[in-house]
Order: C-alpha cells, then sequence, then structure tokens
C-alpha cells in the first residue's frame, strides 16, 4: 500500500490520464448498451409507446417471476434469436436481466441489429420486484410473450 501511494505521488500525470480513460471506458461500455431506465419509466415506455420487454434471464429464472409481456431469449441465444422480436425494430425495446450485468451487452447485440430505441432496466428484475411491482410466474411461450390473466 505504501509503494502505492509513492507511486501516485511520483507520477500524477500518468494516474490523472489512467483515470480519465478508465471513465471513458466505463462510460462508453455503460452507453453502448441503451440508456438505463427505472422502473417507473418503464411502466411509462409500456403504457404510452407500447415498449417491447426482452428478458434475458434463463428459462427457469424468467417462469420464476417476470414482468407482465416480457419475452424470454436468453442472453446466449440472444444472436441467434433475433428473428423473433425482428418485427419490434420501430418500437423502444428495454431489455432486462437479473440485477443489470447482461442488459448491457444484450442492449449492444440489438442496436448491432438495427433496434434503434433500446434501453436497459436500471437494477434488473431485483430492483423491479424490490419496488413490490408486479410480476407473472409461469414459462409461457417459448419467446413469446405471456399475458396475465
Amino acid at each position: 500500500m505504501e509503494r502505492l501511494l509513492e507511486f501516485i505521488m511520483n507520477h500524477p500525470f500518468l494516474v490523472s490520464a489512467f483515470l480519465i480513460v478508465l471513465g471513458l471506458f466505463v462510460r462508453n461500455e455503460v452507453s453502448r448498451g441503451g440508456r438505463g431506465v427505472t422502473a417507473q419509466e418503464l411502466v411509462n415506455l409500456v403504457n404510452r409507446d407500447g415498449a417491447l420487454i426482452v428478458d434475458v434471464r434463463d428459462q427457469k429464472e424468467f417462469s420464476e417471476g417476470h414482468i407482465v409481456d416480457a419475452v424470454n431469449i436468453p442472453h446466449a441465444a440472444l444472436p441467434a434469436r433475433l428473428a423473433e422480436i425482428e418485427r419490434h425494430k420501430a418500437k423502444p425495446v428495454v431489455v432486462t436481466c437479473k440485477m443489470g450485468q447482461h442488459a448491457g451487452t444484450a442492449g449492444t447485440v440489438l442496436r448491432k441489429a438495427g433496434f434503434e430505441n433500446v434501453s436497459r432496466l436500471k437494477g434488473g428484475i431485483m430492483e423491479w420486484r424490490n419496488q413490490n411491482l408486479p410480476v407473472v410466474k409461469g414459462a409461457g411461450s417459448k419467446g413469446g410473450r405471456k399475458r396475465a390473466r
């Protein structure tokens, strides 16, 4: 620890440059996957603009509880299954996962595939549940929409 402090004191420009590059890298990675939306913003996007929710968790996690009308396409299968949601390119698309860690990379895949209005749910389904918002249990159709009854 003492040597680290000594290095920082002896090389302030190098350390500053590293921190700037690190900050720019993080900002770039976050922005590539789309802007983050809160749970309330997601509700507004669905109700006002008919946004599509793409849940990239695996089928087991999805069946334990998901947002109403969410389409389940596991993160690893997303590039191969883009055709299932191709018709929604003009709509806003919100990507969600368990805690938000995979939504950014899934958003990047969607943007590269031509989806223009891609967002990601901040905090994922965990934040959705923490706010006591409704979830639907059950598997639903593979890649299809499941309606609440």
